[in-house]
């Protein structure tokens, strides 16, 4: 299972983009024809994957609605715009 519905939606986005830019590739008149081949082979895969993604998806989203799940929820502890973390600079010795 992902980590968070967020980093599905983000892969399923990342993935939609891949199949997109393939089909470009299959579509165009100059590409030979083993490389339009290979392009179809791989948006097949490629379409299964994304699909995977969503029925995850699909499955996280009704088992947070049924109240089977509860996503966790990470914070952030930044030091660097604190200026209680900031180290005194040494004196030159």
């Amino acid at each position: 299972m992902a980590e968070t519905m967020g980093w599905l939606i983000d892969k399923i986005c990342i993935a939609e983009l891949k199949l997109y830019h393939i089909q470009e590739q299959i579509d165009r008149p100059d590409l030979a024809p083993e490389l339009r081949d290979l392009c179809r082979k791989r948006l097949g895969v490629m379409k299964t994957q994304r699909d995977d993604l969503i029925v995850e998806f699909n499955g996280l989203k009704k088992d947070w609605s049924a109240g089977r799940w509860i996503p966790k929820v990470y914070r952030q502890f930044k030091m660097y715009n604190d200026p209680r973390f900031k180290i005194p600079a040494r004196p030159n010795a």
